[in-house]
């Protein structure tokens, strides 16, 4: 398991609550967008509680046509930006099933530059050209007002890379996300429900030991992530099996982890069902695969 394998389902973690409480606060004079947002919210937590995948997916390409004429209206709205961003990212990485390589490009490219953009608007200039040294000094000027759109930033890009990961340039941009994910844990790790624990989870069990990889910094961030989802977020029990499990050769513990996410109902949390439904369906393809794994 390379570490940009995590990569592409990272961004599943975590973009499927699409519009949560985004648009509180629109002036006065933004009155048609406004009422337009409102309506965007309620399809949203609508969306977040549905067990249809199938609705899901071919619903949410008007969605997201939508997002883009709210944009173009308000290119500047940092909080419609990243809305878009955890849109575009959700769809690509978990609603299409069997995406084309140029479509799926297509939508993780908005949903990265969208996050980046979002990021930029709050102060974080040029993240993706300023030097390595000056980005590491920008992100502690960040504050926890800061950490959403710090976290789906670093989400959207990861899904990014994923893509490119024949890529030398794109790979080369791996530490940018690892110290933005590094800075949420400093200013709110249970941000998501631990969203930043069960992402350097996957980083520690997924990356070779000679480059950073550590399966017992891997458990601990995982056991965060499960104290702060109070066992109600089940992709983090996927992660945990397919990542970590794996990597420690541990089939008992495999197999456990994934019947408790089947065993558990997808509605545990109700704004998280749809995430739930989609961890499930993966424990089932997971479980399907045990002798190959660990044979």
């Amino acid at each position: 398991m390379t570490k940009i394998s995590l990569l592409k389902w990272v961004s599943i973690l975590l973009s499927l609550s699409f519009l949560p409480s985004l648009f509180g606060c629109l002036p006065s004079r933004k009155l048609t967008l406004a009422s337009a947002a409102v309506l965007i919210e309620e399809v949203a937590k609508s969306s977040s509680r549905q067990t249809d995948l199938r609705m899901i997916r071919e619903g949410t390409p008007a969605y997201l046509m939508l997002m883009e004429g709210m944009i173009e209206a308000w290119p500047d709205n940092e909080r419609l930006l990243l809305a878009a961003s955890r849109g575009y990212s959700s769809f690509a990485s978990a609603l299409v099933d069997e995406p084309d390589r140029e479509y799926q490009e297509l939508l993780l490219e908005r949903s990265k530059r969208y996050g980046l953009k979002a990021l930029e608007l709050r102060g974080f200039k040029d993240p993706l050209g300023r030097p390595l040294d000056n980005f590491q000094s920008g992100l502690a000027a960040l504050g926890k007002e800061d950490v959403p759109y710090l976290f789906w930033a670093a989400t959207s890009w990861a899904s990014w890379i994923s893509l490119h990961s024949d890529s030398i340039e794109a790979v080369a941009e791996l530490p940018r996300v690892e110290w933005m994910i590094k800075r949420v844990l400093e200013l709110d790790e249970g941000f998501y429900y631990g969203g930043a624990h069960l992402f350097m989870g996957i980083w520690y069990a997924s990356r070779p030991r000679a480059f950073g990889g550590d399966l017992k910094k891997s458990q601990e961030h995982f056991l965060k992530a499960f104290d702060f989802g109070k066992g109600n977020f089940l992709m983090a029990y996927v992660f945990y099996a397919n990542y970590y499990a794996r990597q420690a050769l541990d089939k008992t513990l495999f197999i456990s982890i994934l019947q408790k996410v089947l065993e558990t109902p997808a509605n545990v949390e109700s704004d998280l069902t749809l995430l739930n439904t989609v961890a499930k369906k993966r424990a089932k393809e997971l479980l399907g695969h045990v002798e190959d794994y660990f044979e």
